[in-house]
């Protein structure tokens, strides 16, 4: 389990790096991460890490997220090299999990994120990877509301098992896909509570297929 305080200190050294060293308090990570300081105390307290805020922050700043998971040192996270990937990240976009989401769109930001990590998720081609959210709960407990989930576009083939996103009249959605043997497309919750959808092959796209995710606590 990752622990909160120290990812604050990560984030105080790559904060201090814009205060040409002048000490950071708590206050400067969450003014940075756009977080109410009251909010990010109680998060503080709980060790509740904000993932969302955190990714929003790397992108912003052009750095690495695998120095959060990986412990890497920040005079490597400066600038952009060969070791990191640039991977699409659609903070406004919600696959939902539940009833409809809202649809791709041009508003996104750039993630750098190591690349042996992004090969590691999708081995053949990585260009083809972006991020979104998780908006619901019928993928519990494989993928928790909120989540930051990694998609590989060029993965559309629904005879492979997985999870997919998927366009829709109602929406965006990210289910467990079949395909029928009457040709219906079937669209699974692993939330027990969510009964099975069917549609016709006309009424539904394949965005691509779920390769990753960050969970959010």
């Amino acid at each position: 389990m990752y622990e909160l305080k120290s990812v604050i200190e990560k984030l105080k050294d790559i904060i201090s790096e814009n205060k040409s060293g002048a000490k950071v308090f708590d206050k400067d990570v969450a003014n940075a991460l756009a977080i109410p300081q009251a909010t990010f105390a109680t998060m503080k307290k709980r060790n509740s890490i904000p993932f969302k805020e955190i990714l929003q922050f790397c992108a912003t700043k052009k750095l690495s997220i695998n120095w959060l998971f990986f412990d890497q040192a920040v005079d490597m996270l400066i600038g952009e090299t060969e070791k990191f990937f640039q991977v699409r990240y659609f903070a406004d976009i919600r696959a939902s999990a539940g009833g409809g989401a809202d649809v791709f769109n041009d508003n996104y930001e750039i993630l750098s994120v190591d690349r042996t990590l992004m090969q590691n998720m999708a081995p053949f081609d990585s260009s083809q990877i972006e991020a979104i959210n998780v908006d619901g709960d019928s993928m519990e407990p494989t993928l928790q509301d909120g989540s930051i989930v990694f998609i590989d576009r060029s993965q559309t083939n629904i005879n492979r098992d997985g999870i997919y996103i998927a366009t829709t009249t109602a929406g965006l959605f990210i289910k467990r896909i079949r395909l029928r043997a009457d040709g219906m497309v079937e669209l699974i919750s692993d939330n027990k509570a969510y009964s099975p959808e069917t549609m016709l092959p006309e009424e539904i796209q394949i965005v691509g297929r779920v390769v990753g995710n960050v969970e959010s606590l």
